[in-house]
């Protein structure tokens, strides 16, 4: 996982330097605080797939290449065969495999995320980003906040929300859950 987080952002920081910005005008062009997009920068913390959205969309470059490397080739159809999707494990909590990784110019990005249960007092992460977002549990059961409702997906529960609204979620039972995500922008 630390080794994944650092390398997408040294492929943000990369960005920023093929760019010629200063970190402080990075931040700015990402709506974002200069110590916000400094610990994104070095490594060394969690980078929220949201954010990384926000920062290829900024810039027009697809999501993979800041968080794959990868530059997606494909314009008709891209096939990805059951956990062969290219995956990044952001935290110990949360894993994410791409589903659409080599489809160019996407309008959406799916992904089977997977969260692994925590203790039960841990506190809940939120997250915010622009468009929207849908949500079907493949397996588990999920505590999903929206806006500060909280609500439980059984498996094959679905929920499609405004994803500018705080959101988070927790795995619940003590079991993983996977679920499909689909963000939209």
């Amino acid at each position: 996982m630390d080794e994944q987080i650092r390398q997408i952002a040294e492929r943000v920081g990369g960005l920023r330097d093929a760019l010629d910005l200063t970190i402080e005008e990075m931040a700015g062009r990402c709506g974002m605080s200069v110590d916000e997009y400094r610990r994104i920068e070095s490594g060394e913390h969690d980078i929220a797939v949201s954010t990384l959205q926000k920062i290829a969309h900024q810039f027009e470059i697809p999501l993979d290449v800041l968080m794959f490397g990868e530059e997606p080739k494909m314009n008709s159809y891209f096939l990805t065969r059951k956990g062969t999707g290219i995956s990044v494990e952001r935290t110990k909590a949360y894993k994410y495999q791409s589903l659409a990784s080599g489809f160019r110019n996407r309008i959406a990005d799916p992904f089977i995320v997977t969260v692994e249960p925590k203790p039960e007092d841990t506190p809940m992460y939120y997250n915010t980003h622009n468009g929207q977002e849908f949500n079907l549990v493949i397996e588990g059961r999920l505590l999903l906040s929206v806006n500060g409702k909280e609500l439980v997906l059984n498996e094959g529960d679905s929920i499609y929300f405004d994803s500018s609204l705080p959101h988070g979620m927790k795995a619940l039972d003590g079991q993983t859950v996977k679920f499909l995500a689909v963000i939209m922008q």
